[in-house]
């Protein structure tokens, strides 16, 4: 019976070692195919630092700090921080009614009205917030309006799924007593499931402000408001010193947002940690 079991437990092992090599020879194909498709010549990436440094301290050094502390600079990165919080607010404010309806274990809606919501849960997140930019440019104009847009369903769509999973998560037993004590669908929702994913959605919107702030601190590239557009004119005009000066201001604009958010999450984890001691 031992010998038995040895075998197969060796057995077992054997075809679990021939299955990782198959799997590890064809993700070896797959990528060795992939440079032949594209035509990756590997011996460039032996020059390829060289020729980075010798372009940034020719052309992108020293930075042109004058030009992005002019007012009409440091009003377009005022705009840039206008339109993220407001997109941000927005576009949670839009995702939370929406998880709520996709979620499969608390939607008041049908399988048909559940899988809408998914689909525009899904839609949104499926189209970058760039591509969205050129959508709204082209329907509404250049401008800040077309921006906001842009980022708000970016926001919608990022938020929105991870609102959805966590709500899918919670212990039904509370959902399903008020649902069997009469209580309405709103009710259920706010104070059957609201209470169990408040502190996990007050972190994944303090997240997503940080996604959002990132996008939007190059969607006015396409124009679309904010500082983006400068960056883009710099660019076209081989303004490379004003360039790097841009890049290094979003480079610490993004720094400190995520600093705060951080700290902002710290807080919120501190916070609930105490509560869960005072229980």
């Amino acid at each position: 019976m031992r010998r038995t079991a040895v075998a197969a437990i060796l057995q077992r092992r054997r075809q679990r070692s021939a299955w990782r090599f198959v799997a590890l020879l064809a993700l070896a194909t797959g990528l060795w195919l992939t440079l032949q498709y594209l035509d990756v010549r590997l011996e460039r990436f032996g020059t390829l630092f060289d020729r980075l440094g010798l372009l940034f301290a020719t052309r992108y050094y020293p930075p042109d700090f004058d030009y992005i502390l002019q007012p009409r600079f440091l009003r377009s990165v005022l705009e840039t921080i206008h339109m993220a919080l407001l997109a941000t607010l927005a576009g949670l404010l839009l995702a939370v009614p929406l998880a709520w309806l996709a979620a499969f274990n608390a939607s008041p809606l049908p399988a048909a009205g559940k899988a809408a919501a998914r689909v525009v849960i899904t839609g949104a997140r499926a189209i970058h917030e760039m591509i969205w930019a050129i959508v709204f440019i082209m329907v509404l104009g250049y401008g800040v309006l077309a921006g906001v847009l842009a980022l708000t369903l970016g926001c919608l769509g990022f938020a929105g799924k991870l609102f959805a999973e966590e709500i899918e998560s919670i212990d039904e037993a509370p959902v399903e007593a008020m649902r069997a004590a009469g209580a309405g669908p709103v009710a259920v929702f706010l104070f059957g499931v609201l209470p169990q994913v408040r502190t996990a959605f007050i972190g994944i919107g303090i997240y997503t402000w940080d996604v959002v702030f990132r996008s939007a601190t190059v969607v006015g590239f396409f124009g679309a408001g904010g500082m983006g557009w400068y960056l883009r004119r710099t660019a076209d005009q081989l303004q490379s010193d004003r360039v790097a000066a841009i890049i290094l201001l979003i480079a610490a604009l993004v720094v400190v947002s995520e600093v705060i958010s951080h700290h902002a999450r710290s807080a919120l984890e501190g916070r609930t940690d105490r509560r869960l001691l005072a229980r």
